[in-house]
């Protein structure tokens, strides 16, 4: 059960000021940024023709929640249990809204595509609704083999731009308990795909960023994101020891997730930076530790 409760928003009352436990996602020209930090990482860098394919399904992203978003009827009744994730991927029934963005992408991507990426497209494209909601219950299970990571790239991105949508509406507010267990999300029950330090109200602040619907949930910094544990942490990093970005790895569970100090460089974007850097991956790997969470722009197989 998470030690993170949600339930109904209420208006503030003032008070003492104090960590807020849950940040909903703010879209606005969240998938821009992304686009653009993309775009940005590109420049030079040895993975600089996957950088900007990705940067075109953000920013086509960007566009569908401009002209085509989530329309107010959509999962209109959501049944809120004490103590579950009110969007819990296991549990919601999905809207068709999805399956129709997905469509919109793959028209968007299609043009631009490599011939690798158009096949799989174009396979997508083919798929009866029917194998699509068979594909997405296999994804959000971590079913990765059963997929395949062509597929897995645009039907996440679809689902992760329904969900994200879902979780900026709710209204409700999170209080913290006692408990532990917060390495899901409260909001969607899915994994973070990193850790932010913020900067701002909320400098040095610890938050894990969800990979699907992309809320935070405040986590302290003395323990591991994935078992809790918090005497064998590790920071990782091929910079310098004040490096804006690290992997924190726990030498109790042998897993490591990312760490982006965004107090010290405010600029840097989860999905962007995180899969920028994979040569830290692969350095942090080879020392035995494996990843807890996933870059929803990079799936394995």
């Amino acid at each position: 059960m998470s030690s993170i409760k949600l339930a109904p928003a209420q208006e503030p009352t003032g008070g003492v000021k104090h960590i807020t436990p849950l940040l909903l996602p703010r879209l606005n020209q969240h998938y821009q940024v992304r686009a653009s930090r993309l775009v940005q990482l590109a420049e030079g860098h040895a993975m600089g023709d996957y950088l900007k394919f990705t940067a075109g399904i953000a920013a086509a992203q960007q566009r569908l929640l401009d002209t085509f978003p989530l329309p107010d009827s959509a999962n209109a009744r959501l049944e809120l249990i004490d103590g579950q994730a009110p969007l819990d991927h296991a549990r919601l029934h999905r809207d068709p809204y999805w399956q129709q963005v997905l469509g919109c992408l793959i028209e968007e991507l299609r043009p631009n595509a490599s011939p690798e990426a158009q096949a799989v497209l174009d396979e997508l494209g083919d798929s009866s609704s029917q194998q699509l909601e068979q594909l997405a219950d296999s994804l959000l299970a971590g079913d990765f083999a059963q997929v395949g990571s062509g597929r897995a790239l645009f039907l996440w991105s679809a689902l992760s731009l329904y969900w994200a949508q879902l979780a900026a509406r709710l209204p409700l507010e999170a209080s913290a308990e006692l408990g532990e267990q917060r390495q899901f999300c409260p909001v969607c029950a899915g994994s973070p795909s990193a850790s932010v330090v913020l900067g701002g109200d909320q400098s040095g602040l610890r938050y894990l960023h969800c990979g699907l619907c992309e809320s935070r949930w405040h986590m302290v910094r003395v323990k591991c994101s994935n078992c809790e544990e918090g005497d064998k942490l590790d920071y990782w990093s091929l910079e310098t020891k004040d490096a804006p970005l690290k992997a924190e790895s726990c030498s109790h569970c042998m897993s490591y997730l990312k760490l982006l100090y965004l107090d010290r460089a405010n600029y840097q974007e989860v999905f962007a930076d995180d899969l920028a850097s994979l040569a830290l991956d692969a350095e942090v790997e080879r020392e035995g530790f494996a990843r807890s969470g996933l870059n929803p722009l990079l799936f394995p197989g």
